[in-house]
C-alpha cells in the first residue's frame, strides 16, 4: 500500500470524523486510562499519522526516560507498516523522523512557562513549525486549573493543538464522575479541555470513549478500538 493511501484508510479518519473534524488547532485533547491500557499507544499511533501526513510535531515527555517513547514511536510504525503491507516503508520512515522532535522535562522542576518558552523557541528560532504538540508523563493530580489555560492559551497563540495523555490512579475510589463518564481527576480541569477520549480494557480488545467532543453531544463508545497486541487503533 503506498502511503497516501494508508493515511485515507487510517482508522483515525473515523475518529477525526467522530469529533467533527478532529481536535484542531488552538484546543486540548487528553486521552485518559488507568496505568497499561494503551494511552501512550494510542498518543503515539496519532503523531504517527501527523507524521505520515508530512506534518510536524513535538513530543513533551514529562518521563524521567525518553528512550522508551522513540522506542514506541518505532515499534508503532513497523506495525502500522506490516499491517498495511506500506511499500518504501523504510524510505518512509527516514522521511517522518525528520519531522519529530523529543523534548523532555521534569513536572517537578520545570514551571509551564519555563515549558512553553522553550517549546515556542523550538519552533520560532528553531524553526521547527509543528502543527501539534503530544506531551505524556504529566501528572493531572499536580496540575492547576492554570497551567491546562497556559497550555490552552499557548495552542492558540501558535495554532497548535495539543495531545495529552492522563494517567487515572486507582486508590480504591471511583475513577469516574457518574453520569458524565469524566474522570474523576480530570473533572475540576473540563472547562480547558476541548476533546476527552476515556480507554477501557474489555478483554480481548480496548474500547475508545468520547465522553467530550468540542462544544458538541459526546457519541459515546467508537466504532473502532485498540488492540491489545499490535497496540494500533483498529
Amino acid at each position: 500500500m503506498v502511503k497516501d493511501e494508508l493515511i485515507k484508510r487510517s482508522p483515525l479518519r473515523v475518529l477525526e470524523k467522530s469529533i467533527h473534524g478532529g481536535l484542531g488547532r488552538g484546543n486540548i485533547g487528553v486521552l485518559a486510562s488507568p496505568k497499561g491500557v494503551g494511552k501512550t499507544a494510542c498518543l503515539v499511533h496519532i503523531a504517527t499519522d501527523k507524521l505520515l501526513q508530512g506534518k510536524p510535531i513535538i513530543h513533551v515527555s514529562y518521563s524521567s526516560r525518553v528512550d522508551y517513547i522513540i522506542t514506541w514511536y518505532e515499534d508503532i510504525f513497523k506495525e502500522i507498516a506490516k499491517n498495511r503491507k506500506l511499500s518504501d516503508a523504510v524510505d518512509v520512515h527516514d522521511d517522518i523522523i525528520k519531522n519529530r522532535v523529543i523534548m523532555n522535562f521534569k513536572q517537578e522542576g520545570s514551571r509551564t512557562e519555563q515549558v512553553l518558552k522553550s517549546v515556542e523557541a523550538m519552533i520560532t528560532f528553531g524553526k521547527f513549525a509543528a502543527e501539534s504538540i503530544i506531551v505524556d508523563g504529566y501528572d493531572f493530580t499536580r496540575s492547576a486549573c492554570e497551567d491546562l489555560e497556559k497550555f490552552k492559551a499557548f495552542a492558540a497563540k501558535l495554532g497548535l493543538e495539543v495531545w495529552f495523555s492522563a494517567s487515572l490512579k486507582d486508590n480504591g475510589a471511583p475513577l469516574y464522575e457518574e453520569g458524565s463518564g469524566v474522570p474523576v481527576v480530570l473533572n475540576p480541569l473540563c472547562a480547558a479541555i476541548d476533546v476527552l477520549i476515556t480507554l477501557h480494557a474489555k478483554g480481548g480488545y480496548v474500547e475508545i470513549k468520547v465522553v467530550k467532543d468540542h462544544e458538541h453531544p459526546a457519541p459515546g463508545v467508537l466504532p473502532i478500538k485498540l488492540d491489545p497486541k499490535t497496540l494500533l487503533i483498529q
